[in-house]
């Protein structure tokens, strides 16, 4: 993976700013809704560890999913920034865990935590990546092409 990264880096041109760098990196994966999902377990992270006065508010065993759903929100966001292929798998899998977050962690967050990682998992499986500029031109060729004559006897 790094042979790839890097072999994209040598191809950019040395004027290129490091912003057009990183926005043309953003641009080919889900950045939003794994930015977003990682924000929704961290703010469930916070909201599970509360603290209100003398009272200690957690559920589950000992509080372990208030602990452990916050953990997998932020590495799904961030294997989905890191791993595009796998869009749809890690954004219906955020999607499955923030909606449970609501009965597991301090309703889900007190609905901000929920709420983030939702839509979060939503942008997440909704992201498409664009078609290349080559690959469009090889579709156009295809379709710039004469269908063949159908054959006598057959009906069209």
């Amino acid at each position: 993976m790094l042979l790839i990264v890097a072999a994209h880096h040598a191809d950019a041109p040395a004027t290129e700013g490091a912003w057009a760098r990183f926005r043309g990196w953003r641009r080919r994966r889900p950045f939003l809704g794994g930015v977003l999902t990682a924000l929704g377990g961290i703010e469930l992270f916070f909201s599970g560890q509360l603290d209100i006065g003398k009272i200690h508010v957690q559920l589950g065993i000992e509080g372990l999913q208030a602990t452990i759903i916050p953990i997998l929100l932020v590495l799904l966001g961030v294997l989905a920034i890191a791993m595009p292929a796998h869009r749809i798998f890690y954004g219906v899998i955020a999607l499955a865990v923030a909606v449970y977050s609501l009965v597991g962690v301090n309703l889900g967050g007190f609905f901000i935590g929920m709420l983030l990682a939702t839509v979060g998992g939503i942008l997440t499986v909704a992201w498409m990546p664009k078609k290349d500029a080559a690959a469009v031109d090889d579709a156009d060729a295809v379709d710039d092409e004469p269908a063949p004559a159908p054959r006598e006897g057959t009906a069209a």
